[in-house]
């Protein structure tokens, strides 16, 4: 029985966070559905998020502790119930209950293994073979003469992006309503153009999120397809940092982009007291703001693995999520990132989009680093941990390869044109967007992908 509930929007509201955060799912259910009518009318929106939040946390923890014990077993016969329990505590293995049963992450067991210690050996063979692929892009673009802001090797890439709507996901003449990622213009991207698609576009307007939109009516029993091929010349760009150092002025702190990138942007890159402190505990007494980035990426990169992540728009806090669990995937490290050098007063901020290396296609985030005198900076917090100890750590630091396609600078913006019910991804934006009229829909309703059509050598 849910106790009585003063029924302001403030009140309903935050006893629904409170049950979510103690896992009571179907007590914060009950409660919504219990709202007055013309509430629930006014709020149609925010209680479908909710909602569907709680429904994306089922569904990303979905393996009994029993199943994941066989699961680690059959990899580790030796395994002991006091070891399972003792990654349980350590956050190598992550739980939830949920209305009173323990869940594991549908990832845990996958993620076990690349941070028990236990397993070391192995993880340190998958991070050479990592290294070794990298290195030799770094060394293809070394091979280049770089210009004066140590741009260099560009190339002409064309792409397409398609996106497959499943059959009868909604009923037979209602519009789909379709968003998927487009490069923008930037010190490494340049020349875009949208070459050809199967239906007709609108362009993004004002979002941080760079998309191409379309729609389109379904037909029962029919899968909808959507297409577009583009292009742009794109580059590597890194500026070693002991050039860095001698080239970085003091910053004009009255500058509106200053404070804007030193700031906060909720809900993930939050500046605190804690943060400051961390922050200033790990830089010492080096002032240059350079040494000090390079300071946090080498701290984060020697603290915080790679592990697969759980949906985005369900973590509260991705920095003190990090923190917390001993890991993080490309996204989330990179936050950290951007939240402690900026709770030093150095200004950052998000990039990410497609990773499209040879044999690599896949998503990915990074972030850029702002120096007076100098502009913004490239730096690949993720891309930095397989390589810790070694140059290429220090290339991710200050710079990034070519093969990428970035098409959101910034996080959670909103789309254009507005989408009305929450995202699938409400931080990043890379497979794309679909909704309908009565809701948004899921990845399990569609699928999309990005094929690299070519990868030429301007020639100048």
């Amino acid at each position: 029985m849910i106790a009585a509930v003063a029924w302001s929007q403030d009140g309903w509201l935050q006893q629904v966070e409170d049950l979510m955060n103690q896992g009571e799912f179907k007590k914060a259910e009950a409660l919504m559905k219990s709202l007055p009518k013309k509430t629930q009318v006014a709020q149609e929106v925010r209680i479908d998020s909710l909602n569907t939040i709680m429904g994306r946390i089922r569904k990303d923890f979905t393996m009994t502790p029993e199943e994941g014990k066989k699961l680690i077993l059959e990899k580790m016969p030796t395994a002991t119930d006091a070891m399972i329990a003792k990654w349980k505590r350590d956050r190598k293995i992550e739980y939830m209950i949920i209305d009173g049963q323990e869940w594991w992450f549908r990832k845990s067991v996958r993620n076990l293994w690349l941070l028990a210690g236990e397993l070391k050996e192995e993880q340190e063979a998958e991070k050479q073979e990592t290294y070794d692929i990298r290195r030799k892009y770094y060394l293809e673009a070394m091979q280049c003469p770089a210009d004066e802001k140590g741009i260099r090797d560009w190339r002409h890439v064309n792409i397409t992006f398609h996106l497959d709507v499943n059959a009868d996901v909604v009923p037979d003449g209602e519009t789909l309503r379709v968003w998927m990622p487009f490069p923008y213009q930037n010190m490494r991207q340049k020349n875009i153009k949208l070459e050809s698609s199967n239906r007709p576009v609108t362009m993004s307007q004002g979002s941080k999120h760079h998309t191409v939109y379309m729609e389109a009516v379904a037909q029962k029993g029919k899968p909808t397809h959507f297409e577009y091929t583009f292009s742009y010349d794109v580059a590597e760009r890194h500026i070693a940092q002991q050039d860095l150092v001698a080239m970085v002025e003091p910053y004009d702190k009255n500058r509106a982009e200053y404070k804007e990138f030193t700031g906060n942007h909720a809900p993930h890159i939050i500046i605190t007291d804690d943060t400051r402190a961390l922050a200033r505990e790990i830089v010492g007494e080096e002032k240059n703001p350079v040494l000090q980035a390079s300071m946090i990426f080498d701290w984060i990169s020697m603290r915080y693995p790679w592990a697969g992540a759980r949906e985005y728009s369900t973590i509260k806090n991705m920095p003190e999520y990090v923190l917390a669990n001993g890991h993080g995937d490309c996204g989330q490290v990179a936050l950290l990132y951007i939240t402690l050098v900026r709770s030093l007063g150095i200004p950052a901020r998000w990039e990410s989009g497609w990773m499209i290396h040879p044999d690599e296609v896949n998503w990915h985030d990074w972030a850029e680093t702002y120096f007076e005198g100098v502009g913004w900076v490239p730096t690949d917090q993720s891309f930095g941990r397989s390589a810790v100890g070694t140059p290429m750590n220090s290339y991710y630091t200050t710079g990034i390869d070519l093969y990428r396609m970035a098409s959101n600078e910034s996080i959670g913006d909103r789309l254009s044109p507005e989408k009305k019910y929450i995202r699938s991804e409400t931080v990043d934006f890379q497979p794309g967007e679909v909704e309908w009229r009565k809701g948004n829909l899921y990845y399990d309703t569609w699928k999309s992908g990005l094929k690299v059509n070519s990868i030429e050598k301007i020639e100048k």
